[in-house]
Formats: C-alpha cells, sequence, structure tokens
C-alpha cells in the first residue's frame, strides 16, 4: 500500500484542527470541492472512513483519531530532523507556532512579534491569542506564553520575568468604602472577580510569615477578560487582583492604590513554555532568547 506523504499529514492535522472542510480549504488557499478530493483520496487509499461529515462541520472517526495522533508526531519529527540536518545554518528559518494569552499577547508579544520579523526575516510566525486552557503539545503549538505555572509533565518552561500581584483599588473608592485593615475586612467589601479557566470563584490567597489564609470575597461584577476587570476597578467599581505588570503605570499615576500590601499573593511570573524535546528548533530558540532579552528587566 502506497504510504502517506508529507502533504498528506499536513492536510489531515489542518483540517483536524480548523474542523471544516471549508476553513482548511481557505487555509490552504483551494477550493473546498479540491480539499474534499484530498480527503476522498486519503480515505481511499487507506480504506477506511476518517471523518464524519456535517453540512457545516466534520467530526474524526476513532481512525481519525488515530491517524491524527501519528500524523502530529510524525510532522514533528520530520520538522526536528530537518532542523538538526540543517543545523549549520546561522539565520533561524520555518515555520513558528506561538500561542500567548489574550489581552497580553495582543498589546504586548503581537509587537515583539513584529520586531522579530524584522530580525530573522526567514521565519514564518503564527500567533494566536487566546485566554482558554490549551494542550501544547496536541495542538501542535512550538511554544505557549503564560502567566503562571503550568502543571503539565509533558513541557518545559522558562521564566521571562518575575511579575507579582497586588490588591488595588481607587481613591474614589476608598474614600468612599474605607481602606480595609485585614483580611476579614474584605468580605465586607465590593471585590471586582478576574474568572481564570477553572479557579475557584472569588477566592483569594493570600500569605503573611509563612502562614496561608483564604478569604471568599463577593461582588457584583466579575469578568474572565483582564483588561476589562481593570477598567472597573478605575472606575471605582471596587477592590481588585491584578498583576504589577499591569498595575504599574496606575499605582505611579496615582489612579489605584495598593491596599493590604503586607499581605503577599501567588506570583504571576511570566513563562514560556515548549515540548519536553531534546532538540529545540534553531527559530524557537531565537524567539525565546529574544523574549528574554525584550521583557526580562524586570525579572
Amino acid at each position: 500500500m502506497k504510504t502517506a506523504s508529507a502533504s498528506e499529514l499536513e492536510f489531515f492535522v489542518l483540517l483536524a484542527r480548523h474542523g471544516s472542510l471549508s476553513a482548511a480549504a481557505r487555509a490552504l488557499d483551494i477550493t473546498p470541492p479540491a480539499a474534499t478530493m484530498r480527503l476522498a483520496a486519503i480515505e481511499e487509499r487507506l480504506g477506511v472512513r476518517l471523518v464524519n461529515r456535517t453540512t457545516r462541520s466534520i467530526s474524526l472517526t476513532s481512525e481519525g483519531e488515530l491517524y491524527l495522533l501519528h500524523a502530529t508526531r510524525l510532522l514533528e519529527e520530520l520538522r526536528e530532523m530537518d532542523e538538526i540536518v540543517s543545523s549549520s545554518r546561522q539565520a533561524p528559518r520555518g515555520l513558528l507556532r506561538v500561542n500567548a494569552t489574550l489581552g497580553f499577547g495582543r498589546t504586548t508579544i503581537a509587537p515583539l512579534v513584529s520586531a522579530f520579523a524584522a530580525r530573522y526575516p526567514d521565519v514564518e510566525v503564527q500567533l494566536e491569542v487566546t485566554d482558554r486552557p490549551i494542550d501544547l503539545v496536541e495542538a501542535g503549538y512550538d511554544l505557549a506564553i503564560r502567566f503562571g505555572e503550568l502543571s503539565d509533565s509533558r513541557v518545559h518552561a522558562r521564566r521571562i520575568m518575575s511579575n507579582r500581584r497586588f490588591l488595588c483599588a481607587s481613591p474614589r473608592y476608598l474614600e468612599q468604602h474605607g481602606t480595609p485593615e485585614t483580611l476579614d475586612d474584605l468580605t465586607r467589601h465590593r471585590c471586582i472577580v478576574h474568572r481564570q479557566n477553572d479557579d475557584a470563584y472569588g477566592i483569594w490567597r493570600f500569605t503573611r510569615n509563612g502562614h496561608t489564609e483564604i478569604v471568599k470575597v463577593h461582588g457584583a461584577l466579575s469578568s474572565n477578560d483582564g483588561d476589562i476587570v481593570l477598567g472597573w476597578a478605575l472606575d471605582s467599581h471596587g477592590i481588585l487582583i491584578r498583576s504589577e505588570w499591569d498595575l504599574a503605570k496606575y499605582l505611579e499615576s496615582g489612579r489605584l492604590r495598593r491596599v493590604l500590601p503586607d499581605f503577599a499573593l501567588p506570583n504571576a511570573d511570566l513563562y514560556v513554555y515548549y515540548p519536553g524535546k531534546r532538540n529545540l528548533p534553531a527559530r524557537a530558540r531565537a524567539f525565546i532568547n529574544f523574549l528574554v532579552d525584550e521583557l526580562a528587566g524586570d525579572g
């Protein structure tokens, strides 16, 4: 039986990632009928159905899931082989898939990608921004930039910069509602909650002199978007936890003030995560080093 080609594997991985033949066709700049013919040719060669089709989307059969698993692994091995063979080349090159959090990715990482692309024109960077949890390995990303540690033994991490978390509120809010003097006071204040992934809602953890204390807070406003909750704090709606990176200019200008500064919150250090491979591609190493050079001044 004829074996799969790299282009066939790449097509199927792309199809699974986009979830529809039309979307995969747009990504490949081919017509939907051409994408349908490609899929039919793969299934005919294998003698099995790989996807279940509907008018708008596709879902993988059990054979399709198995094919995707091995196709992803084989493509990664081919990329590593190319990287090892061409390691003597000085300039990094090839495709680099990067994932970053939504707000930070848009305001900070995107401009850095622009500067990186100017320095390394042979590297093609695909930047995707999302705040939902990701599986770095299964999604096929080369790098993920995240605040806080990931509990995934399959990935390595490099800390880019330190980033403390602070309690803060606007001067107007504190004038109207008073300044908390103890953690217990927080239960009687309006608190703005930033909902992140699967974190327990409204549970704030503090440390002082090696002792950890947990406070359940309440408030009328919450969001999964960090920029939104920061805006509400600036509008004097309540007390908020945000990172030093986000608060620096507002604390300096006086638009926000720290609350209960003697109590420490878990850090939100910035990390870059990458799959645990022995041979990290030169383009990935170059991008990580570039991030460290640009951002580690505060680390």
